[in-house]
């Protein structure tokens, strides 16, 4: 192991690793790790320890620490795929839906399924369209601005104040697909084969202008023009829009943690209730994510399932589903799980609630919860555990996500 590349494992043990004061403090403070806390048996070395994310980051003279995960990393990618587009993702449930090559690593794959991506929405040349300018000009063109042009030039001309529509490449979508481009290019760990192809990428998209650090991503809106640039722009906008931040600690003098990190247990829980909602509609129900709620009568404890199955008009509740990216236990070691869901259960009414975990012993089981007895079937609120293996592939998966929403399809609303 070289000061320049470190290797950890998603939730593996904790690696001692040669780093300054500095550098291990912003670790630490960027909360990107499960822990990172110096090294008690070892002058100048910190302990590291991985939990969900998995990536690379890079401090200012540390090392770069890539973080790999359980899942093989073309999985990986299909769970990331199949969340930014479920339509096309149903259609076509191979591996390949997002190509990330050869690569088995997070950044180098995500460089390369990107760089395909915009190679492929470029293909037919660069889309453009109409975009608003205002400037000053020696010639009249378009509509003339008069507040400007008197507060400006009290009236005098030329130069003229004008506002006319340009058809250009400037447009939201070259701006996004140019912003993700140059930001790939600034990660670690980017093979350089794939970073020649990102360069040319770059200079393809050279009429866009830049995006302003700190401020929203442009927005785009879905149409059948920009039809052949939207798998790109989702996946681009994964890179740009909260998924590879900066990550930079409270105080001036911060070091500051550069890199892309994906959130495994958000991505499995995106996943989970996406591809649910999706299989749900073939039943003719209606799924709502992140549901907000509260526990008491005051409004004071706010609650949010990841799902709630509601029928065709929207309005009765028949399920309700938490996505648990961690192994189910057969020996009740995730108890606070199950008691979760029957508080889930409770204030919405429900006869069942569902976990669905990453892994475990059995595809499905379930708890009956004593004291709920209904008297019409005889059997009162049931918790359901169901275990989602991710080592199968994709069709498989899907498959097994389909008999999960045929079993929520067949609730029934609370007596």
């Amino acid at each position: 192991m070289t000061l320049l590349d470190v290797t950890l494992h998603e939730y593996g043990p904790a690696v001692s690793v040669p780093l300054c004061v500095e550098a291990g403090r912003a670790l630490a403070d960027a909360g990107i790790l499960q822990s990172a806390t110096p090294d008690p048996g070892r002058e100048g070395h910190w302990l590291l320890r991985a939990g969900s994310r998995v990536g690379a980051v890079r401090t200012p003279g540390g090392p770069v620490v890539r973080i790999t995960p359980k899942t093989p990393v073309s999985r990986l990618f299909f769970l990331l795929g199949f969340s930014l587009d479920p339509a096309r993702a149903w259609r076509d449930s191979r591996e390949g839906t997002v190509d990330t090559g050869a690569y088995d690593d997070v950044v180098p794959a995500l460089a390369h399924a990107v760089e395909r991506q915009i190679d492929a929405a470029l293909r037919q040349g660069v889309l453009q369209g109409y975009r608003e300018v205002e400037e000053s000009g020696m010639v009249v063109r378009g509509r003339l601005r008069e507040a400007e042009q008197i507060r400006r030039h009290f009236g005098r001309t030329p130069p003229v104040e004008i506002a006319y529509d340009a058809y250009t490449a400037d447009t939201a979508e070259n701006r996004i697909l140019h912003a993700a481009a140059d930001r790939l290019l600034r990660l670690p760990g980017v093979p350089g084969p794939v970073r020649r192809r990102l360069s040319h990428q770059r200079v393809r998209l050279a009429d866009a202008r830049p995006l302003i650090r700190g401020q929203q991503l442009p927005r785009w809106q879905p149409s059948r023009l920009n039809s052949r640039y939207q798998p790109a722009l989702r996946l681009a906008e994964a890179v740009l829009h909260g998924t590879s931040p900066e990550h930079r600690p409270a105080g001036a003098d911060a070091l500051s943690v550069d890199g892309f990190l994906l959130d495994m247990n958000k991505l499995f829980e995106d996943f989970v209730t996406v591809a649910l909602r999706e299989a749900l509609r073939e039943h003719g129900l209606n799924a709502r994510l992140q549901d907000p709620h509260h526990l008491d009568t005051a409004g004071l404890v706010r609650m949010r399932p990841d799902l709630v199955v509601r029928t065709g008009d929207g309005h009765t509740p028949l399920a309700v589903v938490d996505a648990k990216y961690k192994v189910e236990k057969a020996d009740g070691l995730h108890n606070a799980d199950l008691y979760q869901a029957l508080a889930y259960a409770t204030v919405l009414g429900l006869r069942e609630a569902h976990l669905v975990y990453a892994a475990g012993r059995q595809p499905e089981r379930f708890h009956e919860v004593r004291g709920t007895t209904a008297r019409q079937d005889g059997h009162g609120v049931r918790l359901y555990r169901h275990t989602l293996d991710l080592s199968r592939e994709p069709p498989q998966i899907l498959s097994a996500l389909r008999e999960i929403a045929g079993r929520l399809a067949g609730a029934t609303p609370h007596p």
